[in-house]
């Protein structure tokens, strides 16, 4: 069990009671058995949905396992600083014939350059062959390109933990927003079971007055009508009711693992507080895509350094012992000493591989020049998309207001003969329609609140 889910477990216990640890056990990887039930009524809030998500969505996964591996990359390239020790041993069984006085420079499957041997031109003869030794390697240093090197995977692991951060924005406003579709899909069945219960009331009504000769029989067929589309508009609310459910479960990332559940929270109700300038700044200072393409340039300026190092040569240390022989008293040899090598000419590839590195310097800091355009574009269109939804809550409870007292008006003049059927039905719709449209503006509100918090860098949203 990992460290995030372990905390994941401890919240549970603290803020969302037992039915979450059910929840976790149930949907964690490592499950066994039956899933635990959540108890009846359990609910779910924002903050336990996001901390699902972190635990247990496996895009976080993949791309955490990335950053892992990106640290395990900066351990290899420190491992050079450190000793080089190997070990060998060898038995051969060959022949020794000689060719004189021969000089040959080692080829693969020779093992030794040509002597004059024991024997010459004796085929059929062997011989046991035995070498056993061990030899070591000391980094000293090389002007940079070692150094450099490891600079350059830290820079690269940097950039993948940005990287980590930025899929956790994403992932923590798509949870939000499924969230609160969730909540505008069942305030949305309320709004239309309420819609069906009126229709239902008005129907039984019409009827008896239409029986009684007090209304006319259009009158009921109208009712009739008026009943059949609520109740169809009630269809398509539940059904959306369970599509957004199902949304959520997947942006949680437990599909068919999930729950049920009902949703805890409601909608944000959060007026503008801070300028528009705060947000720019924050995003400025924590935007993780902003921060990983700074990182990438700096990995480019550490293979800067790490090319340049081959004008200059590269020094070391260098120690073994061996002994081999062909009978029962080896020989045994041993050496230290320093190990400089320097590429005198290597067809101008380090000139050509330095300017490589600068040009993709250049590249990234023209792509992080953009970033900050990007950025700066998305905040404004998120800041000025969260205040006109906080303009339209207003306007929608007051259209609703406004047809409420309108319904009222039209179900007494139609009871007191004063009105039709058609101006009452109407009466109904518009209050319907406008109760729809106010769910869909909180909801709306509270979904360009956490666009606002992805664009600007805040990895949890405001309540």
């Amino acid at each position: 069990m990992t460290a995030r889910i372990r905390t994941a477990l401890r919240r549970g216990l603290r803020r969302g009671g037992p039915w979450l640890v059910c929840l976790l056990l149930a949907a964690g990887p490592a499950a066994a058995g039956p899933a635990p039930a959540v108890p009846a009524g359990g609910k779910l809030t924002l903050e336990q949905a996001i901390e699902l998500t972190l635990a247990y969505h496996p895009a976080r996964q993949a791309t955490d396992a990335e950053r892992q591996a990106a640290l395990e990359r900066v351990g290899v390239a420190r491992s050079a600083l450190l000793p080089q020790v190997y070990g060998t041993a060898q038995y051969l069984r060959a022949t020794d014939n000689g060719i004189g006085d021969t000089s040959t420079l080692p080829a693969l499957g020779v093992p030794r350059a040509p002597t004059v041997g024991r024997n010459q031109n004796q085929l059929t003869d062997t011989f046991d062959n035995y070498l056993a030794g061990v030899s070591a390697f000391q980094y000293l240093f090389d002007f940079g390109r070692t150094r450099g090197l490891i600079s350059e995977r830290s820079a690269e692991a940097d950039a993948e933990h940005a990287r980590l951060q930025l899929l956790d924005l994403d992932l923590v406003y798509a949870t939000s927003a499924r969230y609160y579709d969730l909540l505008a899909a069942q305030e949305l069945v309320k709004v239309y079971e309420q819609a069906v219960t009126q229709r239902e009331e008005r129907l039984q009504e019409v009827q008896v007055k239409a029986k009684a000769g007090l209304k006319p029989e259009i009158d009921t067929y109208t009712a009739q009508a008026e009943l059949a589309r609520a109740q169809l508009h009630l269809v398509d609310a539940r059904a959306a009711s369970e599509i957004a459910k199902a949304a959520l479960d997947n942006a949680m990332g437990l599909g068919t693992k999930a729950p049920e559940y009902q949703p805890a929270d409601t909608f944000a109700a959060e007026q503008i507080s801070d300028p528009l300038d705060t947000y720019l700044k924050h995003a400025f200072d924590q935007r993780p895509d902003l921060q990983m393409l700074e990182d990438e340039a700096r990995a480019a300026g550490a293979r800067i350094r790490e090319f340049r190092s081959d004008y200059l040569p590269t020094v070391g240390a260098a120690a073994g012992y061996n002994v081999r022989g062909q009978d029962s008293t080896p020989g045994n040899n041993y050496y230290a000493g320093l190990v400089i090598s320097w590429p005198i000419f290597n067809g101008f590839r380090t000139d050509h591989e330095v300017a490589e590195a600068r040009l993709h310097q250049q590249a990234a800091e023209h792509t992080i020049e953009d970033m900050r355009q990007r950025i700066t574009l998305q905040v404004q269109r998120s800041y000025l998309s969260w205040k006109a939804s906080l303009e339209r809550i207003r306007k929608a409870w007051q259209t609703l207001a406004a047809s409420q007292v309108e319904l009222t008006l039209a179900t007494r003049r139609y009871e007191m003969g004063l009105g039709n059927i058609i101006e009452l039905t109407e009466a109904q719709r518009r209050f319907t329609e406008d109760g729809a449209r106010y769910v869909k503006a909180r909801a709306d509100a509270s979904i360009a609140k956490a666009a606002l918090d992805r664009d600007s860098g805040s990895p949890t949203p405001r309540s």
